[in-house]
């Protein structure tokens, strides 16, 4: 575990357990909360800093809709913009811990 504190809010209505994504002992890991609305749920990642966005963005969907297949059709938001460079890390993103993620799709689909 890292030595930084695990954020209350990455625990709030998630899933239980954590997704850890590299170095779980990196210096510079960041505890985070991805929610997926379409499907309304949420997952707790633990994953460093110097990750790319896309990175989240792909384990968040591989756990919350496995189905999708092109993670192209989906978006990333923190604090309600979307991230349109998913190669930054998530540092250079702004990504702070205990930071909430929208995952979601990049258009909304039409209800028959």
């Amino acid at each position: 575990m890292s030595a930084t504190k695990v954020p209350f809010v990455t625990s709030l209505r998630a899933r239980p357990g954590v997704i850890t994504v590299g170095n779980a002992s990196a210096h510079d890991l960041l505890h985070l909360r991805v929610e997926l609305p379409e499907v309304w749920d949420t997952v707790r990642i633990d994953i460093p800093a110097s990750e790319p966005v896309l990175a989240l963005k792909v384990h968040a969907l591989q756990a919350l809709a496995p189905a999708a297949d092109r993670h192209d059709d989906y978006v990333v938001k923190l604090r309600g913009v979307e991230v349109t460079d998913e190669t930054a890390s998530l540092r250079e993103a702004g990504t702070q811990n205990g930071s909430i993620f929208i995952v979601t799709r990049r258009y909304r689909r039409a209800i028959r």
